[in-house]
């Protein structure tokens, strides 16, 4: 049944659906380049009303994989040569199929590595680049025959959304940006605490791209860090944390998706030191201007000091203001946004052992109460006429992550009061 139908035939039976989620039906059955465009509104809370950034995380990305034949007739293609040249082994069950790609388990067949192969599948550049041209210059015509939408940067935001769209399609530019990681790793000899995978480049192209395959465990899963390491893992939090902030400004890109899946505490194998932090999956990542960092790095300070009127300052500082902003009444409803943080807590389960240390924990807070979070912040500064960029909403995202796995390793841990932590 179509969306217009579907709408129709509940209208009829007295259900109407509020026109965000007809959108975001209509989004999930138009296909790929619509569900990201949906992925792109739920994690952009800067940029868009609150009910549509709530509704949207419900759009799905996982989709009926392609048949195996046409993803081994894509993969010979992309290496120019028959698959059994290159692998041993390849898993014809994808590990994951999402709307733009699919994933697949292989063993390497010279070195016998394992790695892990991200196809795009087959016609989803072309009706990306296709609907993203359109919608950018539908954006245009609509800003020409209504300035006011002009004045709101409709067209810049379409424009926005199309080249991070295209950029997470191109897995060459993921490879770069994995690579710039691991460079940076092994410039500021943090290679022995975190990792990136190893991308096998002779074999990778802009529609395929062959990686290393990490082993481990969640860093929300307790338990399973205490039976895959023997480092301690407030340790292993700490090293996390004070790897992705140098990355921030050290790295021309930050992973700006650090939810539990892309963070894994590594099984520990072939002599590497214990407890190392594998960081996976760049098709999200994020640039921020020295500028802005500056701004955060006071905005943090102030958290931790509970300064609200240099918080303040900080957000005006980075957030776009046609007006001048009342710092203390802003202040004040920092202030007030803040009691609420503190009271507002992720629901830890913890078992205890005998010695009464906790021995597992596991966390029952999802993206969508990161995002009501990220979202009152921007709200608080719409009521002040202040608009913040989307860099900043994805560094505090990354942020509010981090404080939801320092709960769970480290409930006694202040982060910005930390002396182990470092903001650069």
């Amino acid at each position: 049944m179509s969306v217009g139908n579907e709408y129709v035939t509940n209208f009829q039976r007295g259900i109407q659906d509020p026109p965000q989620v007809v959108l975001r039906k209509l989004f999930e059955r138009l296909g790929a380049t619509y569900i990201k465009l949906g992925q792109f509104i739920a994690s952009s809370p800067t940029l868009f009303p609150e009910e549509y950034v709530l509704e949207f995380e419900k759009c799905l990305d996982k989709t009926e994989p392609v048949p195996w034949e046409v993803i081994r007739g894509r993969m010979r293609a992309q290496l120019g040569r028959p698959l059994e040249d290159v692998f041993s082994f390849v898993d014809p069950v994808p590990l994951a199929s999402a709307s733009v790609a699919q994933v697949h388990a292989a063993v390497l067949k010279d070195s016998g590595k394992e790695v892990v192969v991200k196809v795009l599948k087959p016609g989803v550049e072309d009706v990306l680049a296709t609907d993203l041209d359109f919608l950018y210059l539908a954006s245009r015509v609509f800003e020409f025959i209504n300035p006011e939408l002009s004045r709101m940067s409709l067209a810049a935001i379409v424009g926005d959304i199309r080249s991070c769209m295209l950029e997470e399609v191109d897995f060459l530019k993921e490879a770069t940006h994995i690579s710039e990681f691991a460079q940076y790793l092994e410039r500021t000899g943090t290679s022995s605490i975190a990792a990136a995978p190893f991308v096998y480049r002779a074999f990778s192209t802009k529609s395929m791209l062959v990686m290393e395959r990490f082993r481990g465990v969640p860093l929300t899963d307790l338990a399973a860090i205490r039976s895959t390491t023997s480092a301690d893992p407030e340790s292993v939090l700490v090293n996390a944390l004070n790897v992705w902030f140098g990355s921030v400004l050290a790295c021309e890109t930050f992973h700006a998706d650090m939810h539990a899946g892309n963070l894994l505490v590594l099984e520990e194998r072939n002599g590497q030191a214990s407890g190392r932090v594998g960081f996976i999956d760049f098709g999200i990542v994020g640039r921020v201007s020295p500028g802005t960092w500056m701004a955060v790095e006071a905005l943090l300070t102030s958290v931790a000091t509970q300064d609200f009127d240099t918080m303040a300052r900080a957000l005006v500082t980075v957030g776009a203001t046609s007006t001048d902003v009342d710092i203390k009444a802003f202040a004040a409803d920092l202030e007030r946004l803040y009691t609420g943080f503190s009271t507002l807590d992720a629901e830890v389960l913890v078992a205890a052992g005998r010695n009464g240390q906790p021995v597992a924990a596991s966390l029952n807070m999802d993206d969508a109460q990161i995002n009501r979070l990220l979202l009152q912040i921007v709200q608080v500064g719409n009521d002040h006429g202040i608009r913040f960029p989307r860099e900043l909403g994805m560094l505090l995202k990354q942020l509010l992550y981090f404080d939801r796995y320092t709960r769970i390793l480290a409930p006694e841990m202040s982060v910005l009061d930390d002396n182990r932590i470092r903001l650069r």
